[in-house]
């Protein structure tokens, strides 16, 4: 059974930047689409990233522009550098493949205050 960790957070002032990473125990090389996830308190969990193997990534609306997704297919990892971050991108983010096949992992807290 694959599993997921998340890390990277931390506390970072507005207009900062992170670097989160997703490493697989086993390969996910056979999951072809996959992607980050976020939640913030009260809300509920949101794609905010996604790869396909061989496609271009996609972003929400909220992150364009300033998140840039990618992946190592060698390595089972994934990657989610985030830029000019914001207060509204306080959460705690995930990754897991698009139709969240995987046990969800705990998360990495990024927290964006100054």
């Amino acid at each position: 059974q694959v599993q997921l960790v998340e890390s990277g957070g931390g506390l970072v002032q507005p207009g900062g930047s992170l670097r989160l990473s997703c490493a697989a125990s086993r390969s996910i090389s056979r999951f072809a689409a996959m992607g980050w996830y976020r939640q913030a308190p009260g809300k509920q969990r949101e794609l905010v990233a996604s790869i396909v193997w061989g496609g271009t990534p996609n972003y929400a609306d909220s992150v364009k522009g300033r998140f840039t997704i990618s992946r190592d297919y060698a390595k089972n990892t994934m990657s989610l550098q985030t830029n000019s971050l914001k207060p509204e991108d306080t959460a705690v983010y995930f990754c897991n493949t698009l139709r969240k096949d995987i046990a969800w992992g705990q998360g990495t807290q990024v927290t964006v205050s100054s």
